[in-house]
């Protein structure tokens, strides 16, 4: 296991970045990859191959993008009856809905259960919706389906024809036997995940990411790409495929996360505080005012955190599980802006 390099600046607890690093093979193949001046593969052969060879697909049920923001945009752009709006839940990551009113279909929000999807609510939601976009693991609550849940939604996407989208960013972090939505895939239900190298494999900068699921749907994805055929660098399609093939460090990575995790929770725990279960490398952890919460640590403490409000979920801060030494700067932190009564 190697570390990410040692950066100097605030405590970036904010944008839920690995703080273990890439896997080394992963930065010599960038390295070795990166020429200037020439462009890429616009076909992003190299990664669609290495991914379908992993997942077991045909290389039609790939597509591979600029990081999952693309795949958001593109998927708004392209997937469903676009006369009608997309829906997604609310209070989670706010690029679905911005997307989909960006592609001019706008969007409905369905409330959340608590902490968690109201699966149900989104079902209904699939007989007027021309798309639905879905988090899980959940973004900023951490909280993942289970399988009844899963299968409701996938049976409720057949028989509608309503293209789902599920955004899997986090999915590597979660714990065995977690469904995926990849295990739906033979089951004919209108379905795409969307998965990043940003997130487990360390390779934030680099941008590459990936769809997997329905060749039809995959082909429209792939269709809207054409506008912007040059989105994935070489590097990152290099970058990619190594840290594919490095399972070791992927494995190494999951279980430092989870190890972290559950150390932050008991450390919160024995402060006095609160936090939501979580299945990723980030814990909500709620305040009494968490807009003014994160105010103050940039300001008082250098420390950034994600208020959970930008996300409509109010009164909880998205804590990345960064570096130990970090965590025990916020916690401490937390003890003065936010003391428990």
């Amino acid at each position: 296991m190697t570390t990410a390099a040692v950066r100097t600046g605030p405590a970036r607890l904010h944008l839920s970045e690995n703080p273990y690093g890439p896997s080394p093979r992963a930065l010599r193949a960038a390295q070795e990859a990166l020429d200037p001046a020439v462009y890429p593969d616009p076909a992003r052969s190299a990664p669609l191959a290495a991914i379908a060879d992993r997942l077991g697909v045909a290389e039609d049920q790939v597509a591979v993008a600029n990081g999952s923001d693309e795949l958001v945009l593109l998927t708004a752009l392209s997937l469903g009856d676009r006369t009608r709006p997309g829906a997604t839940t609310a209070g989670t990551f706010p690029g679905y809905r911005v997307c989909l009113e960006t592609a001019g279909r706008g969007c409905e929000e369905v409330p959340l259960d608590g902490a968690h999807t109201d699966v149900r609510a989104v079902c209904a939601a699939m007989e007027r919706a021309g798309v639905v976009y879905l988090c899980h693991p959940h973004n900023p609550t951490g909280a993942a389906l289970d399988r009844e849940q899963l299968d409701l939604l996938v049976e409720r996407a057949a028989v509608t024809g309503t293209p789902l989208v599920v955004d899997e960013a986090y999915a590597e972090f979660a714990p065995a036997g977690t469904p995926q939505l990849r295990d739906y895939l033979g089951s004919g239900a209108p379905l795409l995940s969307l998965r990043t190298f940003s997130k487990a494999y360390g390779l934030a900068s680099l941008r590459v990411g990936y769809a997997v699921g329905s060749a039809e749907l995959v082909a429209r994805v792939r269709a809207a790409q054409g506008a912007v055929p040059f989105s994935v660098n070489s590097a990152g399609q290099a970058a990619a495929v190594a840290a594919l093939a490095d399972r070791e460090h992927l494995d190494e990575v999951r279980r430092q996360n989870a190890l972290r995790r559950a150390w932050f929770r008991t450390e919160l725990t024995v402060r006095g505080r609160r936090s939501l279960p979580s299945t990723t490398n980030f814990v909500a952890v709620p305040v009494t005012d968490s807009a003014h919460a994160e105010a103050l640590l940039a300001r008082d403490h250098d420390i950034l955190v994600r208020d959970a409000g930008r996300f409509g979920f109010t009164g909880h801060l998205r804590v990345s599980l960064g570096p130990v030494e970090d965590l025990i700067r916020l916690l401490d932190a937390l003890d003065v802006i936010d003391p428990v009564r």
